[in-house]
Protein backbone atom coordinates (compact mmCIF):
# COMPACT_ATOMS: atom_id res chain seq x y z
CA UNK A 1 0.00 0.00 0.00
CA UNK A 2 1.54 3.27 -1.15
CA UNK A 3 0.29 6.50 1.00
CA UNK A 4 1.54 10.17 0.34
CA UNK A 5 1.94 13.42 2.21
CA UNK A 6 2.28 16.34 0.09
CA UNK A 7 1.93 19.82 0.89
CA UNK A 8 0.22 20.94 -1.81
CA UNK A 9 1.22 25.35 -2.02
CA UNK A 10 -2.19 27.03 -1.94
CA UNK A 11 -4.15 24.46 -3.52
CA UNK A 12 -6.98 26.71 -2.84
CA UNK A 13 -6.33 29.38 -5.77
CA UNK A 14 -7.16 26.56 -8.55
CA UNK A 15 -10.73 26.58 -7.51
CA UNK A 16 -13.77 28.69 -7.61
CA UNK A 17 -16.76 29.08 -5.00
CA UNK A 18 -18.09 25.80 -6.88
CA UNK A 19 -15.14 23.71 -6.44
CA UNK A 20 -14.81 23.61 -10.19
CA UNK A 21 -11.03 23.95 -11.49
CA UNK A 22 -9.36 26.81 -12.84
CA UNK A 23 -6.98 25.97 -15.17
CA UNK A 24 -6.45 28.99 -17.09
CA UNK A 25 -3.51 31.31 -18.06
CA UNK A 26 -3.72 33.47 -15.26
CA UNK A 27 -0.79 33.42 -12.61
CA UNK A 28 -1.63 31.45 -9.35
CA UNK A 29 0.14 31.81 -6.07
CA UNK A 30 3.33 30.08 -7.44
CA UNK A 31 5.51 32.61 -8.43
CA UNK A 32 5.59 32.81 -12.42
CA UNK A 33 3.57 29.88 -12.47
CA UNK A 34 0.25 30.02 -13.89
CA UNK A 35 -2.72 28.34 -12.86
CA UNK A 36 -3.26 25.57 -15.36
CA UNK A 37 0.58 24.76 -15.06
CA UNK A 38 0.24 24.06 -11.55
CA UNK A 39 -2.52 22.30 -11.64
CA UNK A 40 -1.20 20.21 -14.65
CA UNK A 41 1.83 19.20 -12.60
CA UNK A 42 -0.09 18.23 -9.30
CA UNK A 43 -1.92 16.11 -12.08
CA UNK A 44 1.17 14.78 -13.35
CA UNK A 45 3.36 14.27 -9.71
CA UNK A 46 0.12 12.27 -8.49
CA UNK A 47 -0.56 10.33 -11.66
CA UNK A 48 3.51 9.33 -11.58
CA UNK A 49 3.35 8.06 -7.77
CA UNK A 50 0.12 6.53 -8.14
CA UNK A 51 -1.15 6.58 -4.66
CA UNK A 52 -3.77 4.37 -2.88
CA UNK A 53 -4.12 7.84 -0.43
CA UNK A 54 -2.38 11.25 -0.69
CA UNK A 55 -2.92 13.09 2.74
CA UNK A 56 -3.06 16.51 1.28
CA UNK A 57 -1.63 19.32 3.23
CA UNK A 58 -3.02 23.01 2.36
CA UNK A 59 -5.79 21.33 0.76
CA UNK A 60 -8.71 23.46 -0.76
CA UNK A 61 -11.46 25.54 1.45
CA UNK A 62 -13.80 24.31 3.37
CA UNK A 63 -16.65 26.74 4.34
CA UNK A 64 -19.76 28.37 4.20
CA UNK A 65 -19.32 29.26 0.64
CA UNK A 66 -16.65 26.34 -0.39
CA UNK A 67 -16.37 22.78 -0.47
CA UNK A 68 -12.65 21.58 -0.40
CA UNK A 69 -14.18 17.64 -0.51
CA UNK A 70 -16.08 18.58 -3.67
CA UNK A 71 -13.05 20.87 -4.89
CA UNK A 72 -10.59 17.69 -4.52
CA UNK A 73 -13.04 15.42 -5.87
CA UNK A 74 -13.78 17.36 -9.11
CA UNK A 75 -10.26 17.61 -9.42
CA UNK A 76 -9.32 13.81 -9.55
CA UNK A 77 -12.33 13.46 -12.11
CA UNK A 78 -10.69 16.62 -13.78
CA UNK A 79 -7.08 14.88 -14.01
CA UNK A 80 -8.13 11.17 -14.10
CA UNK A 81 -7.04 10.21 -10.99
CA UNK A 82 -8.05 6.78 -9.34
CA UNK A 83 -8.15 8.86 -6.13
CA UNK A 84 -11.69 9.66 -6.86
CA UNK A 85 -12.92 10.10 -3.06
CA UNK A 86 -11.64 13.69 -0.80
CA UNK A 87 -12.50 14.01 3.26
CA UNK A 88 -11.48 16.75 5.31
CA UNK A 89 -11.86 16.33 9.40
CA UNK A 90 -12.47 19.49 11.33
CA UNK A 91 -12.54 22.60 8.86
CA UNK A 92 -10.31 25.92 9.88
CA UNK A 93 -10.52 29.47 8.74
CA UNK A 94 -7.26 29.87 6.91
CA UNK A 95 -8.06 27.93 3.31
CA UNK A 96 -5.83 26.23 4.08
CA UNK A 97 -7.16 22.44 4.62
CA UNK A 98 -6.03 19.03 5.86
CA UNK A 99 -7.59 16.22 3.81
CA UNK A 100 -7.28 12.60 2.33
CA UNK A 101 -8.03 11.90 -1.23
CA UNK A 102 -7.87 7.66 -1.78
CA UNK A 103 -9.24 5.38 -3.90
CA UNK A 104 -12.30 3.78 -2.95
CA UNK A 105 -11.69 0.15 -4.40
CA UNK A 106 -8.45 0.26 -2.37
CA UNK A 107 -9.27 2.25 0.42
CA UNK A 108 -12.36 3.10 3.07
CA UNK A 109 -11.86 6.53 5.26
CA UNK A 110 -13.63 7.32 8.39
CA UNK A 111 -13.02 10.72 10.18
CA UNK A 112 -12.08 9.43 13.30
CA UNK A 113 -10.75 12.29 16.13
CA UNK A 114 -10.06 10.85 19.64
CA UNK A 115 -9.61 12.86 22.94
CA UNK A 116 -9.00 12.07 26.52
CA UNK A 117 -8.37 14.03 29.85
CA UNK A 118 -4.70 14.12 28.47
CA UNK A 119 -5.25 15.41 25.13
CA UNK A 120 -8.36 17.43 24.31
CA UNK A 121 -10.00 16.63 20.71
CA UNK A 122 -8.39 18.86 18.21
CA UNK A 123 -11.02 21.35 17.34
CA UNK A 124 -10.64 22.32 21.33
CA UNK A 125 -8.44 24.13 23.74
CA UNK A 126 -5.06 22.82 25.58
CA UNK A 127 -4.20 24.30 28.59
CA UNK A 128 -0.21 24.74 28.35
CA UNK A 129 1.74 27.06 29.91
CA UNK A 130 3.54 28.47 27.09
CA UNK A 131 6.32 31.15 29.25
CA UNK A 132 6.80 29.56 32.43
CA UNK A 133 4.94 32.23 34.49
CA UNK A 134 2.46 29.58 36.58
CA UNK A 135 -0.39 30.20 34.36
CA UNK A 136 -1.31 28.21 31.62
CA UNK A 137 -2.53 29.82 27.93
CA UNK A 138 -5.38 28.42 26.14
CA UNK A 139 -3.64 26.67 22.65
CA UNK A 140 -6.07 26.28 19.73
CA UNK A 141 -4.70 24.46 16.41
CA UNK A 142 -5.36 26.94 13.63
CA UNK A 143 -5.18 23.52 11.24
CA UNK A 144 -6.50 21.11 13.76
CA UNK A 145 -4.90 17.51 12.60
CA UNK A 146 -6.61 14.80 10.65
CA UNK A 147 -7.69 11.83 12.26
CA UNK A 148 -8.97 9.06 10.16
CA UNK A 149 -9.41 5.03 10.69
CA UNK A 150 -8.25 3.44 7.46
CA UNK A 151 -9.47 0.30 6.24
CA UNK A 152 -6.53 -1.12 3.64
CA UNK A 153 -5.40 -4.13 1.86
CA UNK A 154 -3.01 -4.27 4.95
CA UNK A 155 -5.93 -4.43 7.26
CA UNK A 156 -7.00 -1.61 9.91
CA UNK A 157 -4.61 1.77 9.75
CA UNK A 158 -4.95 5.18 11.97
CA UNK A 159 -4.00 8.34 10.55
CA UNK A 160 -3.03 12.05 11.96
CA UNK A 161 -2.40 14.55 9.69
CA UNK A 162 -0.53 17.64 10.81
CA UNK A 163 0.19 20.73 9.85
CA UNK A 164 2.04 22.67 12.69
CA UNK A 165 2.46 26.70 13.14
CA UNK A 166 5.14 27.77 11.38
CA UNK A 167 7.64 30.45 12.73
CA UNK A 168 7.59 32.52 10.06
CA UNK A 169 7.60 36.15 11.59
CA UNK A 170 6.47 37.91 8.40
CA UNK A 171 8.64 40.85 7.71
CA UNK A 172 8.53 42.18 11.33
CA UNK A 173 11.73 44.41 12.51
CA UNK A 174 15.07 42.87 14.32
CA UNK A 175 13.76 42.89 17.89
CA UNK A 176 10.32 42.00 16.55
CA UNK A 177 10.92 39.07 14.76
CA UNK A 178 12.71 38.09 17.86
CA UNK A 179 10.44 37.55 19.91
CA UNK A 180 7.86 36.50 16.85
CA UNK A 181 10.16 33.71 16.66
CA UNK A 182 10.42 32.66 20.07
CA UNK A 183 5.80 33.05 20.61
CA UNK A 184 5.75 30.99 17.79
CA UNK A 185 7.75 28.28 18.71
CA UNK A 186 6.52 28.09 22.26
CA UNK A 187 2.93 27.69 20.57
CA UNK A 188 4.39 25.16 18.19
CA UNK A 189 6.19 22.89 20.70
CA UNK A 190 2.80 23.05 22.83
CA UNK A 191 1.05 22.06 20.03
CA UNK A 192 3.44 19.31 19.44
CA UNK A 193 3.11 17.97 23.24
CA UNK A 194 -0.38 17.74 22.54
CA UNK A 195 -0.35 15.52 19.11
CA UNK A 196 2.25 13.48 21.25
CA UNK A 197 -0.09 13.04 24.29
CA UNK A 198 -3.12 11.86 21.25
CA UNK A 199 -0.59 9.81 19.93
CA UNK A 200 0.26 8.04 23.42
CA UNK A 201 -3.36 7.62 23.81
CA UNK A 202 -3.40 5.87 20.69
CA UNK A 203 -0.26 4.15 19.97
CA UNK A 204 -1.05 1.33 22.33
CA UNK A 205 -3.53 -0.29 19.34
CA UNK A 206 -0.52 0.31 17.18
CA UNK A 207 -0.81 0.47 13.20
CA UNK A 208 -0.10 4.26 13.69
CA UNK A 209 0.60 6.77 11.09
CA UNK A 210 1.69 10.68 12.02
CA UNK A 211 2.41 12.53 8.68
CA UNK A 212 2.53 16.19 7.43
CA UNK A 213 4.29 19.27 7.46
CA UNK A 214 5.82 20.15 10.83
CA UNK A 215 7.25 23.59 9.62
CA UNK A 216 10.28 21.81 12.26
CA UNK A 217 13.07 19.75 12.31
CA UNK A 218 16.28 18.48 13.90
CA UNK A 219 18.78 20.91 14.09
CA UNK A 220 16.89 23.29 11.74
CA UNK A 221 17.21 26.58 13.91
CA UNK A 222 19.18 28.33 16.39
CA UNK A 223 15.94 28.14 18.85
CA UNK A 224 16.24 24.10 19.24
CA UNK A 225 19.20 25.15 21.37
CA UNK A 226 17.19 27.11 23.96
CA UNK A 227 14.09 24.70 24.01
CA UNK A 228 15.78 21.68 24.06
CA UNK A 229 14.17 19.68 21.43
CA UNK A 230 12.42 20.39 18.03
CA UNK A 231 9.12 19.84 17.66
CA UNK A 232 9.50 16.44 15.13
CA UNK A 233 11.52 15.18 17.86
CA UNK A 234 8.78 15.80 20.57
CA UNK A 235 6.09 13.84 18.00
CA UNK A 236 8.06 10.75 17.59
CA UNK A 237 8.90 10.57 21.47
CA UNK A 238 11.40 8.36 23.28
CA UNK A 239 11.09 4.66 24.38
CA UNK A 240 9.00 1.38 23.20
CA UNK A 241 6.57 3.84 21.71
CA UNK A 242 8.57 6.05 19.96
CA UNK A 243 7.66 6.25 16.11
CA UNK A 244 9.60 5.70 13.37
CA UNK A 245 10.51 8.46 10.51
CA UNK A 246 14.63 7.90 9.17
CA UNK A 247 14.32 11.60 7.38
CA UNK A 248 13.62 12.38 11.52
CA UNK A 249 17.52 11.52 12.42
CA UNK A 250 19.13 14.84 13.33
CA UNK A 251 22.29 14.69 11.09
CA UNK A 252 25.76 14.87 12.06
CA UNK A 253 27.30 18.64 11.85
CA UNK A 254 28.36 18.75 7.76
CA UNK A 255 26.54 15.88 7.26
CA UNK A 256 24.20 15.84 4.41
CA UNK A 257 20.72 15.57 4.98
CA UNK A 258 17.67 15.19 3.33
CA UNK A 259 15.28 18.20 2.55
CA UNK A 260 11.56 18.30 1.53
CA UNK A 261 10.80 21.97 0.70
CA UNK A 262 12.59 24.82 -1.10
CA UNK A 263 12.01 28.33 -0.71
CA UNK A 264 13.57 31.52 -2.40
CA UNK A 265 15.56 33.66 0.09
CA UNK A 266 15.05 37.49 -1.93
CA UNK A 267 17.44 38.92 0.78
CA UNK A 268 20.15 36.58 -0.21
CA UNK A 269 18.81 35.95 -3.79
CA UNK A 270 19.14 32.20 -3.16
CA UNK A 271 17.36 28.96 -3.30
CA UNK A 272 17.13 27.50 0.52
CA UNK A 273 16.48 23.98 0.94
CA UNK A 274 14.68 22.36 4.57
CA UNK A 275 13.52 19.40 6.25
CA UNK A 276 9.88 19.97 7.08
CA UNK A 277 7.76 17.39 5.96
CA UNK A 278 7.71 13.59 7.25
CA UNK A 279 5.63 10.23 7.79
CA UNK A 280 6.13 9.06 10.94
CA UNK A 281 4.88 4.87 11.60
CA UNK A 282 4.55 3.02 15.05
CA UNK A 283 7.11 0.32 15.82
CA UNK A 284 4.48 -2.17 14.99
CA UNK A 285 4.30 -1.12 11.47
CA UNK A 286 8.12 0.09 10.94
CA UNK A 287 9.27 -3.31 9.36
CA UNK A 288 6.88 -2.76 6.63
CA UNK A 289 7.64 0.51 5.70
CA UNK A 290 9.93 2.26 3.42
CA UNK A 291 10.11 5.92 2.55
CA UNK A 292 10.69 8.23 -0.61
CA UNK A 293 10.89 11.99 -0.83
CA UNK A 294 10.20 12.53 -4.38
CA UNK A 295 12.46 15.81 -4.42
CA UNK A 296 13.36 17.17 -7.92
CA UNK A 297 16.85 16.71 -8.17
CA UNK A 298 17.89 15.06 -5.12
CA UNK A 299 15.45 11.77 -6.26
CA UNK A 300 16.89 9.95 -8.86
CA UNK A 301 13.91 8.91 -10.78
CA UNK A 302 12.89 12.66 -10.78
CA UNK A 303 16.39 13.92 -11.57
CA UNK A 304 16.24 11.28 -14.48
CA UNK A 305 12.49 12.59 -15.89
CA UNK A 306 12.94 16.22 -17.61
CA UNK A 307 8.96 16.40 -16.93
CA UNK A 308 8.43 15.14 -13.81
CA UNK A 309 11.46 17.28 -12.23
CA UNK A 310 9.47 20.14 -13.91
CA UNK A 311 6.09 19.08 -12.57
CA UNK A 312 7.51 18.79 -9.40
CA UNK A 313 8.92 22.56 -9.27
CA UNK A 314 5.65 24.10 -10.62
CA UNK A 315 3.71 22.48 -8.74
CA UNK A 316 4.39 23.38 -5.16
CA UNK A 317 7.47 24.80 -2.87
CA UNK A 318 7.23 21.36 -1.11
CA UNK A 319 7.92 17.87 -2.22
CA UNK A 320 6.06 14.61 -1.41
CA UNK A 321 6.65 12.17 1.39
CA UNK A 322 6.24 8.54 -0.25
CA UNK A 323 5.70 5.70 2.33
CA UNK A 324 5.10 2.35 1.03
CA UNK A 325 3.92 -0.23 3.44
CA UNK A 326 4.56 -3.90 2.85
CA UNK A 327 2.12 -7.07 2.71
CA UNK A 328 3.21 -9.24 5.66
CA UNK A 329 2.34 -13.27 5.75
CA UNK A 330 -1.02 -12.11 7.48
CA UNK A 331 -2.16 -10.22 4.39
CA UNK A 332 -0.65 -11.82 1.54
Amino acid sequence: MRLVSWNVEWFDRLFDDKGRVIATDAWSARYEVTKRRQAEAIAEVLRQLDPDAALIIEAPDSSHRRSGQAALEHFSEWAGLRQSRALIGFANHTRQEIALIYDPDVVTARHAPGESAEAPRFDREFGFDLDTDLRAERLVWSKPPLELDLETPLGPLHLIGVHAKSKNTNGADEDEALRLAILNRRKQLAQCIWLRRRIDDRIAGGRLIVAGDFNDGPGLDRFETLFGRSSVEIVLGEGDTALVEPHAVPPRIGAAAPTTARFWDDSGKRWLNALLDFAMVSPDLAPQASWRILHPFDDAEAAGDPALQSALLDASDHFPVVLDLAATDDHL
